[in-house]
C-alpha cells in the first residue's frame, strides 16, 4: 500500500486532522455547555465534511502513487484500483 510521500500533501492533511481536531473540542465544549442541539449537529456535520475530504485526499494518494518500473505500471494501476475499491468498501 501506498504512504503519502509529498511533503506538503502530508503538511496539509496534518493541518486539516488539526483543525477538525479543534472542532472536535469545540463540540465536546458546547454540548458541556449545554447547547442547542441544532447547533451541535451543525457542527458535527462541518467536522464529519472535514474527515471525509481528509480521507479522500488520502484514497487519492493510494490511487496516485505510481510503480518506478515503467513495465509494471499497467499491472500496478489495477492493483491501485482494487486497493482503492477495498479501502472504499471497508471505510468508505
Amino acid at each position: 500500500m501506498a504512504v503519502i510521500q509529498d511533503k506538503r500533501h502530508k503538511k496539509e492533511l496534518v493541518l486539516r486532522l488539526k483543525r477538525v481536531e479543534g472542532q472536535l473540542r469545540g463540540i465536546q465544549a458546547m454540548i458541556e455547555k449545554d447547547a442547542d442541539c441544532e447547533r451541535v449537529t451543525q457542527q458535527l456535520s462541518a467536522a464529519r465534511r472535514a474527515l471525509d475530504k481528509a480521507f479522500f485526499q488520502v484514497l487519492a494518494c493510494a490511487l496516485q502513487a505510481a510503480p518506478q518500473e515503467p513495465g509494471a505500471r499497467k499491472a500496478a494501476s489495477g492493483e491501485r484500483i482494487a486497493q482503492a475499491a477495498e479501502l472504499l468498501a471497508r471505510y468508505g
